[in-house]
């Protein structure tokens, strides 16, 4: 894929506008001076309509007398809890918190985007709306955009996101019809036992004996009660219980995450914890409780996007292989047809090869061009007869 000279043209800005909002990252909905900045940003691009949304959440517009369809694009605006070790002389001013999954770059590809619509406003067919979402590493800022009628609103028929990703490398444009990216979910398990004397356990139920038990026993489900040819993931990261080495506990509570395809597997993974983790821990003489946060969908590309796609990115364009990994754009895409895309951003010569996530991402803004080359073009095929 061809980077035009007027894109291009967008670098040194775009480079600033990744680099300054890297060192500013916040929570989710707690992206104060983040919305800050990009009302600043967008007021500096003579962006003209501009609308708040819940108090983190921005909405800019472009309308057009020519005739065409509500496009909309999103951007994620959120940051993790995470101790930067970049090594980035533009580092997170803000402790323990960074830019670790690059919305930084995605915040910076829009403004990029809303920099040429305003420079170019001949390249605009029907509504575009540009949406900075707060709140996608949860609690789902997406869902709560969509409450508070940001697609009906402006009505939005179809809508177009994008995430940096290392596993492809730098000028690739990685995309696959259908199910990309995996529903997911948060599992919290209590177990509840009888505390006793390290020394006369059978004086007591052994919660921690018997929550072992059951993240042994969860782990088969994936292999006997799924489909081999169905893809799911039962994790659990978080184990708290005791407070002293000879004391048998009375309550341990464990957190995960579930991760799957499609509705069928995800809902046969979740009954079938409910029910294990139940009766294992009658086994030891305990009872559990199970409770689940069911987060996002699946991410699910519009086959004719994904077309459209291909035709704007060219010979830049590779088939993605599906990720467990979760994304809230899978909320729009509930409501209307969506398409969402891998920006290749890994480059071994340089060490940008850290995943998602790290406290060592890095990535060089020139990456950001793709994305915003990919918007531009997705104008005008998505609004051709058919798209």
């Amino acid at each position: 894929m061809e980077i035009r000279e007027e894109i291009q043209a967008l670098l040194p800005e775009v480079t600033k506008f990744r680099q300054d909002l890297h060192q500013i990252p916040e929570l989710g909905l707690q992206e104060f001076k983040t919305c800050y900045y990009l009302k600043q940003a967008l007021a500096s691009l003579g962006v003209k309509e501009v609308h708040e949304v819940l108090e983190t959440g921005l909405v800019a517009v472009f309308a057009s007398d020519k005739p065409g369809k509500t496009l909309a694009f999103r951007t994620d605006i959120d940051a993790l809890p995470v101790t930067e070790e970049s090594g980035v002389p533009f580092y997170s001013q803000h402790k323990g918190r960074m830019h670790a999954c690059g919305h930084d770059g995605h915040m910076a590809t829009m403004l990029g985007f809303a920099k040429y619509l305003s420079e170019h406003p001949e390249k605009i067919r029907g509504t575009i709306v540009l949406i900075f979402q707060p709140a996608e590493e949860g609690p789902g800022g997406a869902q709560l955009m969509i409450d508070a009628g940001v697609l009906d609103k402006f009505c939005v028929e179809q809508i177009v996101g994008l995430h940096v990703f290392p596993d492809f490398a730098e000028g690739v444009i990685a995309c696959k019809k259908g199910g990309m990216m995996a529903r997911n979910g948060e599992v919290n398990i209590t177990v509840y036992g009888k505390s006793a004397h390290g020394a006369q356990p059978q004086q007591g139920a052994d919660a921690i004996l018997a929550a072992a038990a059951i993240i042994q026993g969860l782990h088969t489900i994936v292999s006997r009660n799924l489909s081999p040819l169905d893809s799911a993931v039962l994790t659990f990261g978080e184990i708290h219980g005791g407070d002293a080495m000879n004391i048998i506990p009375g309550k341990v509570e464990l957190h995960g995450t579930t991760r799957a395809f499609s509705d069928t597997v995800y809902d046969t993974l979740t009954t079938r914890v409910t029910t294990l983790a139940s009766e294992i821990a009658k086994a030891y003489d305990c009872y559990a409780e199970v409770d689940f946060n069911h987060m996002y969908r699946v991410v699910k590309n519009d086959a004719k996007m994904v077309e459209a796609l291909k035709v704007v990115a060219g010979d830049s364009y590779v088939t993605s292989p599906p990720y467990l990994l979760a994304e809230d754009f899978s909320m729009f895409q509930q409501k209307i047809p969506g398409l969402f895309f891998f920006v290749g951003i890994k480059n071994e010569a340089k060490d940008y090869v850290y995943p998602l996530h790290s406290s060592k991402l890095r990535f060089d803004e020139k990456n950001l061009l793709g994305g915003i080359q990919c918007y531009v073009d997705l104008i005008e095929v998505l609004n051709e007869e058919g798209a």
